[in-house]
């Protein structure tokens, strides 16, 4: 009985919380939303990095043999992490996008097309066009479990019929989500920039109101499910912090140049 009656609160004070008002509220400033073309953005979020001109082209790739990426794609069954990535990005207009993901493909299929003459004249795919990509960012997120207790377990008695009340204080699948942002220089191989972010504090806000989060309603799984909402603002923060490092970025120096033998000197 006492159990039921504090589980009678819960549902009570989740209701409330749940007015359109306090969705509004909930609205993260720095969830990724909006549109980019080009320099232009619009919607960008109020807290994204920008940048006058771009440092660079960069490429985005995963690490899709890593176990964060199975536990994304197989646990929470969340897309690739590309697009929200690139969509920072370009609204930022700290970097220019270039395409190194499975869209490659097409692009060298009309390559071929042309090769073998099937495309109108005119259509101009002729060698040397394509864009180099001076860095690469490389994704990853470390997942923090959490468990099965606490305002979770106790909706959980109810079968799950509280009208999404348990999908959404229950549903959030990790405690902490930690993403990490690596950028590779592409000429030397060497990292010059590592940036970590989290979403610690917008575990529950993320899930309240439903519907896509600021326009983002494009990329699935990461507008309107908590997990993607907290890992989409996790790498808004991570990119924040990679564009704020990048401003001020020195190289490296190691006495008699790099990669040719460092100065801890092997003996004899």
């Amino acid at each position: 009985m006492k159990t039921a009656l504090i589980a009678s609160c819960l549902v009570l004070g989740l209701a409330a919380a749940s007015t359109p008002a306090q969705a509004q509220f909930n609205k993260k400033q720095n969830d990724p939303q909006g549109a980019a073309a080009g320099a232009n953005s619009q919607g960008a979020a109020a807290n994204l990095e920008h940048c006058a001109e771009p440092m660079g082209t960069i490429a985005v790739v995963e690490e899709q043999e890593g176990d964060w990426y199975r536990y994304l794609t197989t646990d929470l069954r969340l897309p690739s992490t590309v697009p929200v990535i690139r969509m920072l990005i370009q609204q930022s207009n700290c970097f220019v996008v270039v395409e190194r993901g499975r869209a490659m493909r097409n692009m060298m299929q009309e390559r071929a097309l042309m090769d073998s003459g099937e495309l109108r004249q005119g259509s101009d795919f002729g060698k040397g066009q394509m864009v180099a990509a001076d860095y690469t960012l490389n994704p990853s997120i470390n997942f923090s479990q959490s468990n099965a207790g606490g305002i979770g377990a106790a909706i959980g008695m109810f079968g799950g019929k509280l009208g999404g009340v348990g999908a959404l204080v229950g549903g959030l699948k990790f405690k902490k989500a930690e993403t990490m942002l690596t950028m590779i220089d592409n000429r030397s191989g060497v990292q010059i920039g590592v940036a970590q972010g989290n979403a610690t504090k917008t575990d529950f806000g993320l899930g309240i109101g439903g519907g896509s989060a600021g326009g983002f309603g494009s990329l699935g799984g990461y507008s309107n499910t908590p997990e993607g909402k907290a890992l989409a603002a996790a790498f808004a923060n991570a990119y924040n912090n990679l564009v704020r490092a990048m401003r001020d970025y020195k190289p490296q120096e190691v006495q008699g140049g790099l990669g040719k033998g460092g100065k801890l000197k092997v003996g004899n």
